[in-house]
């Protein structure tokens, strides 16, 4: 019998014929509501899953399971503690995005400071006064605040200093992130961040202490010139915060990749407001980078289905479930 893999949600090609190449057979899911995965998930070897979750209840359905490995990095969905107990694997794809939000990264240091969105809209319509009453900022010398200095947040500095010539500070308080690169300053303190910051970056994880970890207190730290920037989850931020600091003019603007609620609501203040560039979770979603996450995933679930330690473990459990003990 051939292991059963879930996609609930439908990935790069190349994902799928790594695993179909290898044995697999491959089930595509009927939705990634609750409902659904409680069904679906019940007689399958391993999940290769996107942006769903899986709460206890999921992971108690999937009484086959192996492992579940992320298309992509980002495990906060998921129940690791449970997952763990049940000793099922869960794995991501740790370098599978790194550069791509990287590079969309410093295109939101570029669009927000030289008001790019704007501009095109003006050209659009020929208002060339435009350019006499809006007046950007040039990024050389500006100061780019990082909270985390991981993976993408090492690459964003490596850009933006060497790119845009722009000084890096830092906070990250994951000592496997040290030392930092010699042109990187490393800050003290997360609320310092905001303090010092023209343009301030969130790349580190959600869940746990970090949920709402932005909040009125760190926006009213900020230049009033400064922007603050968000590709990383929405959970980080308590986002009618952010539309007060916004409304009020206490920050120059917004950059976000992600909300705490996606999609939003119609009537989210955020999408009515000319100085918030939006982008729809998309950070990621380059051809290149789809095809990193399907191939990463699918290696995880490869490797923990031929009795191995994947490469890139989000857990560990004691007591792994035992391979093809179904069979």
């Amino acid at each position: 019998m051939k292991p059963v893999v879930l996609i609930p949600q439908d990935v790069a090609e190349e994902g799928k014929d790594f695993l179909i190449e290898r044995g697999y057979s491959i089930r595509m899911g009927r939705g990634t509501d609750k409902a659904s995965l409680l069904a679906d998930i019940q007689d399958v070897d391993a999940v290769l899953f996107r942006n769903e979750a899986y709460d206890a209840d999921i992971l108690e359905a999937a009484k086959r399971v192996k492992v579940l490995a992320r298309h992509g990095v980002g495990v906060d969905k998921v129940d690791l503690k449970r997952a763990e107990e049940l000793g099922i694997w869960v794995t991501n794809g740790a370098i599978s995005n790194s550069n791509t939000v990287a590079e969309m990264t410093l295109g939101f240091i570029i669009a927000l400071g030289r008001n790019l969105v704007a501009s095109n809209e003006a050209a659009h319509i020929a208002d060339y006064d435009f350019r006499d009453r809006v007046i950007s900022m040039e990024l050389e010398g500006k100061t780019l605040a990082l909270l985390g200095l991981g993976k993408i947040g090492k690459l964003v500095a490596q850009k933006a200093h060497y790119g845009l010539g722009m000084k890096i500070v830092a906070y990250d308080t994951n000592q496997a992130h040290l030392p930092f690169p010699s042109y990187v300053t490393q800050l003290s303190s997360f609320n310092e961040a905001f303090t010092v910051g023209d343009f301030v970056s969130a790349h580190y994880p959600a869940g746990g202490e970090n949920h709402h970890s932005i909040t009125k207190e760190q926006f009213s730290l900020m230049k009033p010139s400064a922007y603050f920037m968000n590709l990383a989850r929405g959970e980080l931020v308590v986002e009618s915060d952010l539309i007060e600091a916004l409304n009020e003019g206490r920050i120059a603007g917004a950059g976000l990749d992600v909300f705490e609620e996606e999609p939003p609501k119609r009537d989210n203040p955020l999408l009515a407001m000319e100085n918030v560039l939006l982008t729809p979770h998309n950070a990621a979603m380059t051809a290149e980078c789809r095809v990193r996450m399907s191939l990463h995933a699918a290696q995880g679930i490869d490797e923990v289905l031929s009795g191995k330690v994947p490469t890139w473990p989000m857990n560990r459990p004691e007591h792994p479930r035992r391979v093809r003990e179904d069979v």
